[in-house]
Parts: C-alpha cells; structure tokens; sequence
C-alpha cells in the first residue's frame, strides 16, 4: 500500500508518518519502480502500536525502548513494567499539579464576583500581586 493508504487506514497524516520514518520507529519502506513508499501489514501494525503509546502520552524515547524490547519476545518484561511504573507517577505529578493549579484559579476567581468596570476587577488585581 501506498503512504495514502497508510495514512487513512491508521488515522495518522502523511506527516506523522514520514516523521515517524525519519525517527526510525517505523521500518524503512520498500521503494516502487516510481520511488513511491510501499508499506504492508506489518508497517501497519508498527504505526497503529506507536499512535496507542503516543495517545498513553509515552515519549519518543520510550516507544523506541518498547518497540526495540518487541524484538526480544522471550526477554523478561521487568524493563516494560518499569517504565509504565515511571510513567504513572508522571501522571500522578501531573495531576497534582493540575490540581493545584485549579485551586490557584478557583481562589482567584473569588476576588471578583460581580460585573464591575475592569479597573476594579479582583482578578486582575490579584493577578498583579501574585
């Protein structure tokens, strides 16, 4: 199949695609007699495993290491374990900090609880002295 056809039955741009060539995730394709990329089933299944890592927020990096612990299929998956273990207390730091944040928003909003004219608005106030 052809880098279009690729594109549409992964739901990944053309761009992403040969982004992903370039970052040596996906497996070099075999050239037509016309130089076009030809891609089959298994580039497929290759682009499909990147975009679900991706969409879990996994790192280049990191969706290099597991495609590369792939080619060891009787290793032992300490390796896979640890990573996904680091990646959730990234999300847990995350989180906190997004909870933090919403709290820093919800105590600034408490400044202004009315229609005013902006120079008297308390968000904006509070915003100068944070």
């Amino acid at each position: 199949m052809r880098i279009g056809e690729l594109a549409k039955l992964s739901d990944c741009s053309i761009q992403t695609i040969r982004f992903y060539e370039k970052e040596a995730l996906l497996s070099e394709p075999e050239r037509s007699e016309g130089n076009f990329r030809l891609y089959g089933s298994k580039t497929l299944d290759q682009l499909l495993f990147i975009k679900h890592c991706r969409e879990l927020d996994l790192s280049l990096a990191e969706v290099r290491q597991l495609l590369s612990l792939q080619k060891s299929p009787d290793a032992c998956c300490d390796n896979v374990n640890n990573m996904v273990d680091a990646h959730i207390q990234q999300v847990d730091a995350r989180i906190r900090a997004l909870r933090n944040l919403k709290s820093q928003l919800q105590m600034l909003r408490l400044n202004c609880r009315g229609a005013q004219a902006v120079k008297d608005c308390g968000i904006l106030q509070g915003l100068k002295e944070a």
